[in-house]
């Protein structure tokens, strides 16, 4: 029985790469023994870097790249897992690998090391007896340690396993690791080991695909994670494996989009029988796979493995119209490859980052289909770690510091505010908004200090970095930037700051400085009056984004909205109704239609087909949401490899508009989480149809309706805690009780 009860060190291979160097991942080990079983046992584990740990052979845990990606400087995931089932009397062993993950291996386009040199566990089992006795096993330099059949790894890079070099029974006892060498202990560190039990990286699903010649596979959707193969060949047989999105034209992987990640793993036979491999410490985004090196006489079988942050599903939308359910269908799978630790902008290129602007203009389409509540305390977890110390905070979340700036810029670090309150509404939790409101505080303070002039912010005279425009509008600028002015999207994301900071301390109870927080709002929509809108209601710039920003946040004056609302049709109208909004501007603007009483140009966008278009990909085969709205077209074939995903969630904001207004699920400002449904459908284009469900903080929430030759047939659900509000489509009578409580209700209309 071990009797020490020693603090758990830091432990490590004494083998270290380089900024370009890879080297193999290192096997940890320790043997104990036990006289009797414990009657609770858990074995408590973290890792600087990614770990794997077996407990006689079984597998600890069900995570994948646990534990995690954190800012890893502030804060490191410790995880607990119930391991007394997988003890026993006698000899017994706890094995461990680490993998680099985003410690020391690639992230972004950066070279490796960006957080440290290489990968370290710490690790305690604690064990008690039926006699209270407390006994715990924890790592040290009693460990030991060598290396084994991952040759490499890295989480863009890819794994390499040599079959040859496994280390057979190594996690069972009396294994003979006399050739082992003893762990290296590291300093302590001055880091925080956070208990919160966070949303981990799991298998969600697996994928049989579809042979293609040339050695290609087809899985049929785009999506994260891994392989893993059964494959019967030859000892010495190196089988190569690529990974892409889609195809050249002439049928072979299109990788150009990957830029410098290699997305290739290898696997080198043993021999002698069926050989089953899934790698450990990497993921890539693709749908087809490409194996090389097989012989004519082998076998082999792939299966895909879909890895993504545990979400689980509570949306469900579907309609009439098929191209929009297919919509809806790419739209969560870009939720599913993407909320991958972070909310990333993408899974298969050197990037896989965190970027604020893309997680805030999403996230109120990511709470419709997943609960993404905890996903996002941990997330905003992150944003704090990162914050600077003038309050500042960077465009991406974890933050790997290959640049110093001090605010991300509007519409990015923006998200610091907007996401704890999409979250407050959606879940109705206010321990995020009070967990996180002095950094939204100090933010706000920040952008007031350092980022505006006469309360205009990001004025070409600011040293403050000034953002990334309206990524991505096809708006005739010929910019990735956009035509929509800098200092106008700053300023109305600054007045859309300061609004719901007011609405937020009054949550919390703090009427002053909901008080001045309401003062500084109307103080910043006057200074956006007068320098972005004229006495006619039209905008500086004229974009669809100009347009759409100002009446979204209400910053243009009630007298001349109409004629804003005019403007921005008449630039729909010009451009045979397509839309030309980027990033900023896209989440909006069907809402500003259908609040301006265009909702037939909302559904004319909506469900057009042709290129510039929410449907121009899925007319075009994608099975999740492109990063460019031409991110491949007839006459140009695919956009600028630099910057071309087609796994990328952004415009999937569009999801919002379908579950509110289009099926017509809403929620109540003052009655949060559900608590109080708002009903109100809006049909219109094409669409007969619709059906939403979600499962909210109350229970299953839903509403379906048909229209047929001037009657509308609806049905409500209504969950327990819970009350809904029936809002009937313009042309129909409004019912006797539109108020209804918890339940089924059937409703029949007949039009006007």
């Amino acid at each position: 029985m071990p009797s020490h009860s020693s603090s758990p060190k830091w432990i490590s291979s004494t083998i270290c790469g380089d900024e370009k160097q890879f080297v193999p991942a290192p096997f940890f080990r320790r043997e104990f023994w036990l006289d009797r079983l414990p009657s609770q046992a858990a074995l408590r584990i973290t890792a600087l870097g990614l770990y794997h740990a077996k407990i006689n052979d079984h597998v600890v845990g069900d995570r994948a790249l646990a534990p995690g990606w954190t800012d890893y400087r502030v804060r490191v995931p410790l995880q607990s897992y119930d391991v007394s089932s997988l003890l026993k009397p006698g000899k017994n062993v706890i094995g461990v690998i680490l993998g680099d993950g985003w410690y020391c291996g690639r992230v972004g386009w950066f070279d490796r090391q960006r957080y440290g040199e290489k990968p370290e566990l710490l690790a305690r089992l604690e064990m008690e007896f039926p006699d209270a006795t407390r006994v715990q096993i924890a790592t040290d330099g009693s460990w030991k340690t060598t290396s084994g059949p991952i040759l490499e790894n890295d989480l863009l890079m890819g794994e390499i396993h040599d079959a040859r070099k496994e280390l057979t029974g190594w996690t069972t006892p009396g294994y003979d690791d006399s050739a082992w060498t003893p762990a290296q202990e590291g300093p302590d560190r001055d880091v925080i080991l956070d208990t919160i039990d966070y949303p981990g990286v799991r298998r969600t699903a697996e994928i049989i695909p579809t042979p293609l010649d040339g050695g290609r596979y087809d899985m049929g959707q785009n999506f994260s994670g891994r392989i893993r193969i059964q494959v019967t060949a030859p000892r010495d047989t190196a089988l190569t494996f690529r990974f892409a999105e889609t195809l050249d034209p002439d049928g072979s992987l299109y990788t150009e989009n990957l830029r410098s990640a290699r997305a290739t793993d290898t696997y080198i036979c043993k021999g002698g029988g069926e050989e089953t491999w899934e790698p450990l410490f990497t993921f890539h985004g693709f749908r087809y796979v490409e194996v090389d090196g097989l012989p004519a006489d082998a076998r082999l079988n792939i299966t895909g493995l879909v890895l993504q942050s545990d979400t689980p599903p509570t949306g469900e939308f579907s309609c009439s119209h098929p191209l929009l359910n297919q919509l809806q269908h790419n739209i969560t799978w870009g939720q599913r490859s993407n909320f991958l630790e972070a909310p990333t902008d993408c899974p298969q290129r050197d990037e896989r980052l965190g970027w604020t602007g893309d997680a805030q203009v999403f996230i109120r389409t990511a709470a419709f289909n997943m609960n993404v509540r905890r996903f996002f305390h941990k997330w905003v977890q992150d944003i704090r770690d990162a914050q600077r110390a003038s309050g500042g905070v960077p465009e991406i979340i974890p933050c790997p510091r290959p640049w110093d700036n001090e605010d991300g810029g509007p519409a990015w670090s923006d998200a610091t505010i907007i996401c704890p309150w999409t979250v407050y509404l959606c879940y109705g939790d206010t321990q995020i908004l009070s967990d996180h409101y002095d950094s939204m505080r100090r933010y706000l303070e920040f952008i007031g200090r350092e980022a505006t002039i006469g309360l205009i912010r990001a004025h070409p005279d600011s040293k403050v970095y000034r953002g990334f425009g309206d990524w991505l509008a096809l708006d005739g600028s010929g910019k990735l930037e956009g035509a929509t002015p800098k200092d106008l999207i700053g300023t109305a994301f600054y007045a859309y700051d300061a609004c719901l900071m007011a609405k937020i301390a009054a949550v919390l109870g703090k009427p002053d400085e909901a008080r001045a927080y309401t003062e500084l709002h109307a103080g910043i929509v006057k200074a956006f009056q007068r320098r972005f809108v004229t006495q006619d209601g039209l905008i500086d710039s004229g974009t669809q984004t100009a347009y759409t920003l100002a009446l979204h946040f209400d910053l243009i004056p009630e007298n001349v909205r109409a004629a804003a609302a005019r403007a921005l049709v008449q630039d729909i109208r010009q451009r045979d109704y397509h839309i030309a909004t980027g990033f900023v501007g896209t989440p909006y603007i069907l809402d500003v239609l259908t609040r301006a009483g265009y909702l037939d140009i909302a559904y004319r966008l909506l469900e057009q087909e042709t290129f510039p278009s929410w449907l121009f990909p899925v007319k075009n085969g994608a099975t999740t949401i492109w990063e460019r709205w031409d991110g491949w077209t007839p006459e140009r074939g695919f956009q600028d490899k630099g910057m071309n995903s087609f796994n990328h969630y952004a415009y999937g904001a569009v999801g919002d508009w379908m579950y509110r207004h289009l099926a017509g699920l809403e929620l109540d400002e003052d009655a949060p989480g559900y608590r109080h449904i708002i009903f109100q459908p809006k049909p219109g284009g094409s669409i007969t149809w619709a059906s939403a469900r979600l499962e909210t903080a109350q229970g299953m929430a839903g509403i379906s309706w048909k229209i047929s030759g001037g009657t509308l047939e609806v049905e409500l659900t209504i969950p327990e805690n819970a009350r809904g509000t029936f809002v009937p489509p313009a042309g129909f009578p409004q019912p006797s009780f539109p108020a209804f409580g918890p339940g089924t209700h059937v409703l029949r209309l007949q039009s006007e």
